[in-house]
């Protein structure tokens, strides 16, 4: 498997300078990788997960790595009634919210549809889907009132072309492509609210992967290879950037091209 020798810079510098930027799921992965980009760029990070200590010890490196004070905020996106006042304490301590990336996200694989439990698509739906839904809806609220804000949505390319093993989790992430549309009209013109739909990527979850699976997961991709979290994070800071001004309502595939294989 080939990876880039020279990845992309994630951001122009300090193109976010000056906004508070919350990363749900901001401890591992993708969402790591965004949460750091965010700082390069300039972005005050509130670095969110369920675990208060693991979102303590990730603000406390991006501050050291790139000079921009990052902050902790422990929130489980599966409790409806924890959101409000986890976003509301970030602009009561930040004066704003400026970027919301909703990351956070569970995807659980089942042999067979038969085999989900009830309690299994509860906490999928929960997580992936109704959780986003009220994070967009009292974010953007607070963007509404200060006059600017952009939501990202981090779906999957499995909202479109689902497999059997994944069709709760792509269910939910087909639903986080409707809330996407639905709430760049409800917000607009003032905030946009856009979605990312990424492919493969070399996560810490890939590094599990045998050869095998590697191998189905590029067969036939035109990229020939994983993504480097970093060039995720890139389109994420540009959707997050006053350069994406005219973009509201897109689902974009990052995928190294498997959306347009048939």
């Amino acid at each position: 498997m080939s990876t880039p020798t020279n990845p992309a810079s994630t951001a122009a510098p300090r193109e976010l300078e000056g906004k508070v930027a919350l990363v749900t799921g901001g401890t591992r992965g993708l969402g790591r990788a965004i949460a750091d980009a965010m700082a390069e760029a300039g972005a005050t990070v509130i670095v969110s997960s369920r675990k208060a200590e693991a979102c303590a010890e990730v603000a406390a490196e991006i501050t050291a790595a790139t000079g921009v004070k990052a902050y902790p905020l422990a929130l489980h996106v599966g409790d409806w009634d924890a959101i409000e006042p986890a976003i509301d304490s970030v602009v009561a301590d930040h004066g704003r919210i400026d970027v919301v990336v909703n990351n956070a996200g569970i995807a659980p694989f089942a042999p067979s549809s038969y085999e989900v439990s009830e309690a299994l698509f509860s906490k999928t739906v929960d997580v992936n889907l109704k959780g986003p839904f009220r994070v967009i809806a009292v974010a953007g609220e607070h963007m509404r009132r200060q006059g600017s804000g952009s939501i990202i949505n981090v779906s999957s390319i499995g909202a479109e072309r689902p497999s059997p093993a994944e069709a709760t989790y792509a269910a939910t992430k087909n639903g986080l492509n409707a809330l996407t549309r639905a709430f760049a009209q409800e917000f607009a013109p003032t905030v946009r609210v856009n979605c990312v739909m990424p492919g493969g990527f070399a996560t810490d979850m890939a590094a599990n992967w045998d050869d095998e699976l590697i191998g189905k997961v590029v067969d036939r991709l035109p990229a020939g290879r994983l993504g480097d979290p970093r060039e995720f994070a890139g389109m994420v800071v540009h959707l997050a950037s006053d350069r994406a001004g005219y973009t509201t309502g897109a689902l974009i595939p990052v995928d190294g091209g498997r959306t347009a294989v048939y």
